[in-house]
């Protein structure tokens, strides 16, 4: 009972913190309290709210289907409206009730439609719903609803009135520039109010919620002014109603809610600013004669209106949608902008390094021997022994080679496309430019990617046309045929099948990189020049701990409190740790060399959103030397006011960061990955999170992490 109390309490508070595209606890209790200022209407919107989360419990509506108000919100503004439009009475009571219970069918049906094209209902079923109110209310009197005297009623009313029912009306009458009174009396309309004073209590809200979103609010109240300056299409000044609903609520909405932050979608509000113009007055004079206001259609027509048309975009660039709504403009920028610099998996292929043990990089991309114009991007690969030379003394036929005669690997999955194998090896210090590539093996690994290995033994192929290989299979050996002076490997990625193929730049997924004496962990990258590179010696320990598979059941437990974890697979066969008891969702990736989260969906308290700061990204080897490298989002500690200067330039510039580093070392029990995390920014580089991962007999047993200073420790039981 007390579960299902709370879990009402927070899908009543996301109902109300929704209207500003939030779920922000405070913000929700603001404007829940701010609607009360008006005491009919905020009884009105919190009695329909309420009756619609019973009547989608009673329909069979699950809550977590409901949990997030978008089934509930479109009430709110029914209650609101009607409180503001009528006097209360016995009618008001009987017609609120059925109009509450219109909108939630309203609201699912068209939610639902829409979402089929990845498109939001928004406030359309508030609109249409209290539409059908006001025609019945004006065309037949006994349907009981009188009318007040309300500046609701006159859309583009610029006069300021203080109503009796308007609690802390006095406060209204705090000299404030004009200017601001009419921003902050805009932002209360929003809940159909006419109050600078509840204005200014909801833009608190808004700050507390997201800076980006009161930026945007601020630069739609000025765009608009600005352009009303300039036209005079309302010489009078703009209505306030008009002026937070249709203008600011529209650039707030879409280019910064559904538009990932950035300087184009901030020029994105201003430039449509003139078409909510257009709208305003086509549909003010288009509904006139059937005295209706026009409320927020505008705004849902060129929110919906524009995103639609993104949508269809075949090559989106700039003004990317959000692809996962958190309901913060922040942390849905942080969240673009860490997948743009760390999720390359979803943007390449996994390519291992096509040899065994350590080869060193004898000419590079752009090198000065061959690797020019369009076959620059190329790899030309040696062994070279401790005293830098690649072949024994005394170098004069190709068995005297290091690499001569080494097995060459299949660099990924893939279908063998061409095979050339009967090219004789050339002598030392000889060239064949007639068959300037010598024995060739191309693979296919997808549609416009293929790999291309050269200069490879003659009748040493293991592999024929339309072999099916899988990463690690032998191809072939190591050679002198073609262009080669002496035994290499040439490698080199493409866009089409055939040799000759000019080449594309492409990095290796994963690789130790030794540069001089320092050795690196190298992930997605491309080696560098007379650098030695190897591939990860893996563990399988670690694979085995950290191979969670789809039905995997974890119980982990701190102190009193014990959560159980689940994996499971979405529709785009993405998997993922689900936490029963609060629904919290982390994303993540294991493949053959390293474990790393994604994306993470839930609250702070949790010890699942822990256990992903502990193991941001593990790489499955106890190697010395190898440690993982990472970045989190900005805000993965949660935005703290200290940062949310950098919210607001965040659209624009970025200068802080939050830096994660792992390494695994071997035990007397088994392993302990141990983790680091930094923060970065205005010329420091603090550390706020340690953390160690214990895995004994092929398995998670343990972990322990300390966040600023807080420590927890976790026990693990499958």
């Amino acid at each position: 009972m007390k579960k299902q109390t709370l879990l009402f309490i927070q899908a009543l508070l996301n109902s109300y913190s929704i209207v500003f595209f939030s779920q922000h606890n405070v913000l929700a209790v603001l404007l829940l309290v701010t609607s009360f200022f008006n005491p009919i209407a905020g009884a009105a919107g919190l009695f329909a709210v309420c009756g619609s989360l019973v009547l989608l419990k009673l329909s069979g509506y699950r809550h977590d289907t409901t949990q997030s108000g978008l089934y509930s919100f479109n009430s709110i503004l029914i209650g609101l409206g009607f409180g503001s439009f009528f006097h209360f009475n016995m009618a008001f009571c009987v017609w609120l009730v059925m109009a509450t219970a219109l909108t939630v069918m309203l609201t699912v049906i068209l939610t639902t439609t829409l979402a089929k094209r990845g498109l939001p209902a928004l406030s359309l079923p508030f609109v249409v719903v209290f539409w059908l109110i006001l025609l019945a209310a004006n065309g037949y009197g006994q349907m009981g609803l009188v009318p007040k005297e309300s500046y609701m009623l006159n859309e583009l009313s610029v006069k300021e009135s203080v109503h009796p029912y308007q609690l802390f009306g006095t406060l209204n009458a705090v000299p404030l520039p004009y200017y601001i009174r009419l921003f902050f009396r805009a932002v209360s309309a929003i809940l159909f109010q006419d109050s600078a004073f509840a204005g200014l209590v909801i833009s608190i809200g808004v700050l507390i919620h997201s800076r980006i979103s009161l930026s945007l609010l601020v630069l739609g109240f000025i765009s608009a002014c600005l352009f009303n300056s300039f036209t005079h299409i309302y010489p009078d000044g703009l209505g306030h109603y008009h002026l937070g609903v249709n203008f600011m609520m529209t650039g707030m909405a879409l280019s910064g809610f559904f538009i990932v932050p950035s300087l184009r979608s901030y020029l994105l509000a201003i430039a449509f600013i003139p078409l909510a113009y257009l709208l305003t007055g086509a549909f003010t004079s288009l509904l006139d004669d059937w005295n209706l206001p026009i409320l927020s259609l505008p705004f849902c027509l060129i929110v919906i209106g524009v995103l639609y048309f993104l949508k269809l975009r075949q090559h989106p660039r700039a003004l990317q949608l959000t692809a996962y709504q958190n309901y913060s403009p922040e942390a849905n920028l942080y969240q673009y902008l860490n997948g743009q610099e760390r999720l390359n998996h979803l943007r390449y292929l996994n390519l291992s390094l096509p040899f065994m043990g350590g080869w060193s990089v004898s000419q590079g991309y752009d090198g000065g021997i061959t690797h020019n114009a369009e076959w620059a991007q190329a790899l030309d690969f040696v062994i070279k022994d401790e005293d830098h030379r690649t072949c024994k003394v005394p170098g004069e036929k190709p068995e005297d080679f290091y690499c001569y005669n080494k097995p060459i690997l299949a660099c990924a999955d893939g279908l063998v496309e061409t095979v050339v194998s009967h090219v004789e090896d050339n002598r030392i210090g000889e060239i064949n430019t007639r068959e300037n590539w010598g024995n060739t093996i191309v693979i296919k690994h997808a549609d416009g990617l293929y790999s291309k290995v050269s200069h490879l033994k003659p009748n040493t192929a293991k592999v024929k046309p339309g072999d099916l290989v899988k990463r690690g299979d032998i191809l072939a050996l190591c050679g002198n045929s073609g262009r080669s002076p002496e035994p290499h490997l040439h490698f080199q990625m493409q866009a089409t099948p055939y040799v000759g193929s000019k080449t594309i730049s492409y990095p290796f997924a994963y690789f130790k990189e030794n540069v001089g004496h320092a050795e690196q962990f190298n992930s997605f990258n491309v080696p560098a020049l007379d650098s030695t590179v190897h591939n990860i010696a893996t563990s399988s320990a670690l694979k085995q701990a950290f191979a969670f598979q789809p039905g995997y059941v974890a119980r982990v437990t701190a102190g009193s409190n014990t959560e159980t974890w689940e994996v499971f697979t979405d529709t785009l066969n993405q998997t993922y740790l689900f936490h029963h008891e609060s629904g919290d969702i982390a994303y993540f990736v294991s493949n053959d060399t390293a474990f790393y989260f994604t994306a993470f969906y839930g609250g702070r308290s949790s010890l699942l959103y822990k256990f992903q700061l502990a193991a941001y990204k593990v790489i499955f080897s106890a190697e010395s030397g190898v440690k993982a490298k990472d970045v989190f989002p900005v805000n993965i500690t949660g935005s703290k006011p200290t940062v949310w200067l950098y919210d607001l330039v965040s659209p624009f510039y970025h200068f802080i960061g939050r830096i994660y580093q792992s390494y695994t070392r071997p035990l007397s029990n088994g392993l302990l990955v141990t983790s680091f995390g930094y923060k970065t920014g205005f010329s420091k580089n603090k550390q706020f999170m340690r953390a160690d991962v214990l895995v004994t007999n092929n398995q998670i047993s343990e972990f322990t992490i300390d966040v600023n200073g807080k420590q927890t420790e976790a026990k693990w039981e499958v």
